[in-house]
């Protein structure tokens, strides 16, 4: 039977079911319950690819222990306003998270969040005074304030046995600790959303891949192919939000957008050592973050890392970085080539030559064998036999590459919001520190995309994220406020 070709009109159209697309779409039923939301996903459920706390996307990132988010600088300090900042986003997604509890949208908290210490963890003497110099930076600041930091072999064992025992005892060991981290488990917290969205009447479309982008004057029309029947569809859409992951990049650049012109796209991927043995998985209840090798990109900070997936307690070491042309897990090997345009192959060649440092980790890593992979595990838990570890293939990354007007092009190791100057159209490009921070990032495409509404919604918005609007760091009281409440709608406690 041949395929058949329909079409539709609706405000919004989300492609991809992650997390990004189904805060969005979250945030904007609060706001603008009338208007028409169709989702479009390739994958038969939502939160598979980036969104799954398999493909690394389970920390929370809040950079309590993430040590790239407050590196060591040129004039030997540690600078704490990029990890601050971080952390103000991360209290906009926990309001968030504790808005919809407390509307019942979300029943069981721990079902997508848990509490767990985040800890860092390094070895050796200038990695022990970089971590002093990084606590001595923080722990002034009221969003860290509640930071511990000790370099007694002892005191870390207390706070995580596994890294401590069997440890050289002459070794200099640093380790800071916050015990009012968090474990979240974004591929439930995405499920439960986009369900959520189902019952409020959006359109949602699983299987479906949004093939074609273009502008039709009043907006744009979405070409979309049913995977299962050859079905087609269009789609006519006063504003599109492109939330793909990896897959980002290739709707931006078809929708011809000037904004999209020079970026580029670089795929990481990696894999992880998941532990199947129960007496070492109830050892360990923290995440222990150390330090990157030299010239691996952020993402591949290594972990000894607790995580409750679907509701079980897991453990999990790496990542161990990888490369494929892929710009997602289910994507396709022609992904980075298809991805390279006049425009951006300048910056794409002048990143090559400028990265030739990643390019060597990368290529080290994938030649890495088992037996190596496991001495980086006995890193941080010295005691770890190879026998009770499965490798796991997490998910792709693509790193931005954008203009630079000095160097040709640049690496760009975070997230970047893409806006078309009229607003109609918006996409997300980039990994770290990702989902943790997808309620702020959202509000602020909202702020973009929609002026002519935003300050009639900002007395919803503040409904939603008490703080809205104001620096924690910089109001102790609130953040406390702020702190007490979300910890007792989310269980924390």
């Amino acid at each position: 039977m041949p395929s058949q070709t329909t079409s539709s009109n609706v405000d919004i159209a989300l492609i991809g079911g992650g997390v990004m697309s189904a805060t969005l779409g979250t945030l904007i039923k609060q706001l603008e319950p009338s208007w028409d939301i169709a989702l479009f996903e390739n994958l038969d459920q939502a939160g598979q690819e980036a969104s799954d706390p398999w493909n690394n996307a389970g920390t929370g990132h809040s950079a309590l222990c993430e040590l790239n988010y407050s590196p060591l600088g040129a004039d030997g300090k540690v600078n704490p306003a990029k990890a601050v900042g971080i952390n103000e986003q991360w209290q906009v997604s926990r309001q968030f998270y504790s808005h919809l509890v407390d509307q019942k949208r979300i029943s069981t908290p721990s079902s997508f969040i848990n509490p767990l210490p985040h800890m860092s963890f390094v070895h050796g003497s200038d990695s022990a005074d970089y971590l002093q110099k990084r606590y001595d930076s923080l722990r002034t600041q009221p969003l860290f304030e509640q930071m511990e930091h000790t370099e007694d072999l002892a005191t870390i064992a207390e706070w995580a046995p596994l890294v401590a025992e069997g440890r050289n005892p002459g070794e200099r060991v640093s380790a800071s600790r916050v015990l009012g981290g968090t474990d979240v488990d974004f591929g439930s917290l995405t499920r439960q959303l986009v369900a959520n969205l189902g019952e409020d009447g959006v359109d949602l479309n699983f299987g479906h891949k949004v093939t074609g982008l273009e502008r039709n004057g009043a907006g744009w029309t979405l070409t979309v192919k049913n995977r299962a029947t050859g079905d087609k569809q269009t789609v006519n859409a006063k504003f599109v939000f492109v939330g793909a992951g990896g897959g980002a990049l290739h709707l931006l650049q078809a929708a011809g957008i000037p904004e999209a012109h020079g970026f580029g796209g670089f795929p990481v991927s990696g894999q992880f050592l998941r532990s199947t043995n129960e007496d070492v998985i109830s050892r360990h209840h923290a995440k222990v973050y150390g330090q990157a090798s030299v010239g691996a990109p952020p993402m591949s900070v290594p972990h000894l890392d607790t995580r409750f997936v679907n509701g079980k307690r897991s453990l999990m070491f790496g990542p161990y970085g990888g490369f494929s042309p892929k710009f997602l897990k289910s994507g396709s090997y022609l992904d980075l080539v298809a991805s390279v345009r006049p425009g951006n192959l300048i910056p794409m060649l002048a990143v090559a030559k400028d990265n030739l440092g990643l390019v060597k980790y990368l290529v080290t890593e994938v030649l890495k064998s088992r037996e190596a992979k496991n001495e980086a595990l006995r890193e941080y838990y010295p005691n770890a036999s190879g026998d009770g570890w499965e490798l796991i293939t997490a998910g792709q990354r693509v790193q931005v590459i954008k203009k630079d007007k000095k160097r040709g092009g640049i690496l760009q190791f975070g997230t970047e919001v893409i806006t078309s100057a009229d607003g109609s159209i918006s996409g997300l490009l980039g990994a770290s520190p990702g989902a943790s921070t997808a309620a702020p990032i959202m509000i602020e495409v909202l702020r973009r995309c929609f002026p002519q509404n935003f300050a009639g919604w900002e007395s919803k918005l503040t409904e939603i994220v008490p703080s809205f609007g104001v620096k924690l760091n910089e109001n102790p009281d609130l953040l406390a406020e702020v702190t007490a409440a979300t910890n007792k709608s989310l269980a924390l406690t």
